[in-house]
């Protein structure tokens, strides 16, 4: 196990290195943050002054290792913007992007899963198949007119929900979260089943296929031969074998979850990391750009190495083969 764990960790470092070349690069090519932020009547002094505060005279390898050794020490930069620490910023909006993302996934599981179930038990009725459908239109339809949709009938029409924010906040377990509060909830319902949409979709599909297998394998044909009830049968030996994929995919369309939940905070106006990185595109400031993107990076590096260690304590097998290869 701990030749398992370190493998992943040396996996993990590789992947981060890379990934902050490709962020680093590709971001400092596009653009000229400086003609954002100086006025077009400015003369040639004052561009050149600006370009020497932003540190962007020195050469794009010289930027980058000064980068590499401010970020092993958590400093990312200085916001072009707002003349603050990056990372400060980025946490700032971290704790709503984090609470919207989970309550995503919460409903993703909660709605996905038992409707899943029930399609692949009952695969032929009406209600099964209009599951199914719901779940292709889940997968097809655009977040962003989905959003604007949902703003229209339960924001505008029906007046349940408001549209836009966070609204109040309260402290749970030293944590500020909208979640303890009746406003707070109110406001996050939109977005968080706005962005759990194509997660409910994914669980939906995962689960009914997990179902349909399992319901023809000999342990499930035994248990019912043994005369357990069709309950014991589903919840034990049914859900426990299928539930190990579908708990590892969803573990990490947690990632995602953060990292692509820039539309919905925009069309929502969630003050969250995703709203920060679109004002930050908008207006080319590198490095809240830069160290947005090696955050989730690092999200999805970790997550992955978290649900990697869970599977091989679910099933030795993976254990095996890791020690195999």
């Amino acid at each position: 196990m701990t030749v398992f764990i370190i493998r992943r960790l040396m996996q993990a470092l590789v992947v981060v290195f890379l990934m902050s070349i490709i962020v680093f690069f590709g971001v400092n090519v596009i653009g000229d943050p400086v003609a954002m932020l100086i006025s077009p009547d400015a003369d040639q002094a004052e561009m050149e002054a600006a370009i020497r505060r932003l540190g962007l005279d020195r050469p794009i390898h010289e930027q980058y290792f000064a980068f590499i050794k401010g970020a092993a020490t958590g400093d990312f930069g200085r916001s072009f913007i707002f003349g603050e620490p990056a990372l400060k910023l980025i946490l700032s909006h971290m704790p709503a992007t984090l609470e919207l993302a989970f309550t995503a996934l919460f409903l993703a599981v909660a709605i996905g899963i038992p409707l899943g179930l029930y399609a692949g038990l009952y695969p032929d009725s009406p209600i099964s198949k209009g599951i199914m459908a719901g779940s292709i239109l889940g997968f097809s339809l655009p977040t962003f007119w989905v959003g604007l949709m949902m703003i229209m009938l339960f924001a505008v029409h029906l007046q349940w929900l408001p549209a836009t924010g966070r609204g109040d906040t309260g402290t749970f377990l030293w944590f500020e979260t909208s979640l303890v509060t009746r406003d707070g909830l109110s406001h996050i319902m939109l977005p968080a089943l706005n962005l759990a949409l194509l997660k409910i979709s994914l669980a939906i599909r995962l689960t009914r296929a997990g179902v349909r297998e399992a319901m023809g394998q000999d342990y499930v044909k035994f248990a019912r031969a043994k005369g357990l009830s069709p309950r014991r049968v589903i919840l034990v030996h049914v859900m426990k074998n299928i539930l190990i994929p579908v708990v590892t995919v969803m573990g990490l369309e947690l990632g995602s979850l953060i990292g692509f939940s820039v539309v919905t905070e925009t069309i929502f106006a969630w003050p969250g990391m995703g709203k920060l990185l679109i004002d930050a595109i908008l207006q080319l400031d590198r490095p809240i750009v830069v160290a947005y993107l090696m955050i989730i990076v690092l999200f999805f590096v970790l997550i992955n190495m978290i649900v990697d260690i869970l599977y091989s304590i679910l099933d030795p097998r993976v254990r095996l083969q890791e020690q195999g290869a």
